[in-house]
């Protein structure tokens, strides 16, 4: 009976240590959500003022050039998925990948896949991978990545091997848990931007289409970093709710453990006074 009270206590103290784990990871998975929400002011205000720079720069280029900035054939695609790069994050990765095979199943689409973990659920999916890279941890790493898909991109884009590019990744402010948005980044879409309307054209040393492709370029950029912060946000937040539920359990296994070594030890007492009592008799 004792060994038994022993090994009960053993569990105790080992569910203990995992509910402080737990509260560890979900106090630093809320850390993370906050400062990834903290810098999409930043990154969405930069997004508008190179906006209003395309918008600008449109206003002098000339209309048959205008109608026609953007557009093109139809071709291969390159998907870019933002998928997680740690593990505690329930099925995260698996709603991204989810929308990535409904859109290669289409056509011929290059996967460039963001996050380890999305990486290994991707192979584990028999998906072909053509680039990946990891998902940033911390809100700071975010240009760096988002320089890193922009390279690839280009370079792809510039070699002809595809044509349109669409981004896939999670958003922290869904309805539903899980949900999934799609951004077509290329053919880059000018016709969004309305065109400045200014008495003076502004100064400018390069040509209207080679600012264009510039801008363009630094607006894909920008919709990049927003991304992967809004991504690396849900990320955690699914975080949150998977270590949410996992304090659940582990305070109601907790609570069986405890009344369950109240038994043992009633029991145990019980058996020591009948012990007693008989010895007495004797």
């Amino acid at each position: 009976m004792t060994e038994r009270l022993r090994d009960i206590q053993a569990r105790i103290g080992t569910v203990h240590q995992l509910s402080a784990v737990v509260t560890a990871m979900r106090s630093i998975a809320a850390a993370r959500t906050q400062e990834a929400r903290s810098h999409l002011d930043g990154i969405r205000t930069y997004a508008e003022t190179v906006g209003l720079a395309i918008g600008e720069a449109l206003a002098v280029l000339p209309d048959a050039e205008r109608s026609a900035a953007g557009s093109g054939p139809e071709g291969p695609q390159a998907i870019v998925a933002l998928c997680a790069e740690q593990g505690f994050a329930g099925a995260f990765s698996a709603h991204v990948l989810d929308t990535v095979a409904r859109m290669a199943a289409t056509g011929r689409s290059d996967l460039l896949l963001v996050g380890d973990r999305g990486l290994m659920l991707a192979e584990e999916r028999g998906l072909a991978v053509d680039w990946s890279a990891p998902m940033v941890v911390h809100a700071a790493q975010t240009a760096t990545l988002a320089d890193r898909i922009v390279d690839e991109l280009y370079r792809r884009l510039a070699a002809g091997t595809i044509t349109h590019v669409s981004l896939v990744h999670a958003d922290p402010d869904a309805a539903e848990p899980g949900q999934v948005l799609v951004r077509r980044l290329a053919p880059f879409d000018f016709d969004r931007f309305p065109v400045a309307r200014t008495a003076q054209s502004p100064l400018m040393t390069l040509s209207p289409q080679t600012l264009l492709a510039r801008l363009a370029e630094e607006y894909v950029f920008a919709e990049i970093c927003e991304a992967v912060m809004l991504s690396f946000a849900a990320e955690n937040a699914a975080r949150m709710r998977a270590m949410v539920a996992a304090k659940e359990n582990v305070e109601e296994t907790m609570a069986t453990l405890v009344a369950r070594s109240r038994q043992v030890r009633q029991e145990e007492i019980t058996a020591e006074i009948v012990e007693l009592a008989t010895a007495g008799t004797g």
